[in-house]
């Protein structure tokens, strides 16, 4: 049988390595099915569905999945500040691959 990964191989540079450092994180996946199923959701929305994340751990989710492109964030100029969130394509292109995980998961409760 063939090795997955060769000696001396950087997972990190790999596809495999790249989807998970995208996804990795307590909530990144949450996130991401939340703004699929509600297509445009503001801060303090996101924070109360998912219910057990900090403010500060809910920005720093945000930021991340923005930077690696994953999402939109869209900062209206008014008073308070208004802030939407919504998927990018590239966003959108992962659902396929956490629902695939979703699945496989709910095949070995079986």
């Amino acid at each position: 049988m063939e090795e997955a990964f060769p000696e001396n191989m950087d997972v990190k540079s790999t596809g495999f390595g790249l989807t998970l450092s995208l996804i990795s994180g307590k909530y990144k996946m949450i996130i991401l099915y939340l703004l699929h199923e509600h297509h445009t959701i503001r801060h303090n929305e996101l924070k109360r569905k998912i219910g057990t994340i900090s403010f500060k751990s809910l920005s720093l989710m945000l930021k991340d999945l923005e930077k690696d492109g994953l999402i939109n964030r869209v900062e209206f100029p008014q008073i308070p500040p208004k802030v939407e969130y919504s998927l990018t394509e590239r966003g959108l292109s992962l659902i396929p691959v956490l629902d695939s995980m979703c699945e496989w998961g709910e095949n070995q409760n079986k």
